[in-house]
């Protein structure tokens, strides 16, 4: 992978990183039940695969 896509691939990472916390932060302050389980899921998957573009940009 040339280093341009590195850079993309770890930028898409970041962003989920940081997008798996606001909607964490959402999911724990505003939502209950089912919802909240759904939200937090969600923010666990892109959490996971954050960190698998992070890795991805590494190697």
């Amino acid at each position: 992978m040339d280093p341009m896509m590195k850079m993309w691939v770890s930028f898409v990472g970041i962003g989920l990183m940081v997008l798996s916390a606001v909607l964490i932060m959402l999911a724990r302050a505003k939502t209950k039940g089912a919802l909240r389980f759904a939200i937090s899921f969600v923010s666990f998957v892109m959490l996971l695969v954050g960190m698998v573009c992070g890795l991805i940009s590494i190697v």
